[in-house]
């Protein structure tokens, strides 16, 4: 009986999931599965495709914004550069922030490479939840191909909380096909 439930709790996830789909027409397509209860905004402005996610609840205090660019020139070429950049770009980050350094972790991808740097607010850790305000941080970048480049950024109440761990799961969930 156990077994029969979870099994059908496994096949039920995928379908309760929300699927986001950008098209970049000859680019390629990213395709992102959200769990949970999110809203999803897109934009495209002048060539960067901009996704912002937020919850539908009120009471979730999370939120994500991915940007895609198509640089003309591959700046990222091994996953050294592109985390050497991860870091530097979050440099004024991490001085203000519980770890005061930036210190890149590898995104679990199915496509491409990234990294992103993880910060905490000092001033609201170990305060309640304050709509708006996000106690962590993430912030990183994908490599989807030498003409697409992703950047990332997670804001929450907690790294191992259900909301932080849902956006990061979308991001390193995420598909991309390239035409």
């Amino acid at each position: 009986m156990m077994k029969k439930l979870l099994l059908w709790l496994g096949l039920a996830l995928p379908l309760a999931a929300q699927v986001e789909t950008l098209d970049f027409g000859s680019r390629g397509k990213l395709t992102l599965y959200l769990p949970g209860e999110w809203k999803v905004s897109a934009q495209n402005m002048a060539g960067t495709y901009t996704l912002n996610i937020a919850p539908r609840r009120e009471s979730v205090n999370a939120a994500a914004t991915i940007s895609v660019t198509f640089p003309d020139v591959d700046r990222f070429d091994t996953k050294a550069r592109l985390k050497l950049r991860v870091e530097a770009d979050s440099y004024g980050l991490a001085e203000s922030s519980v770890e005061r350094r930036a210190v890149a972790r590898e995104f679990t991808l199915a496509s491409g490479f990234g990294f992103y740097c993880s910060f905490t607010d000092p001033e609201l850790r170990g305060q309640p939840s304050q709509p708006g305000n996000y106690k962590v941080t993430s912030v990183g970048k994908i490599k989807l191909a030498p003409d697409v480049l992703v950047d990332v950024q997670i804001l929450a109440d907690g790294f191992r909380e259900a909301p932080y761990q849902e956006l990061l799961g979308a991001i390193e969930g995420m598909e991309y096909e390239r035409r």
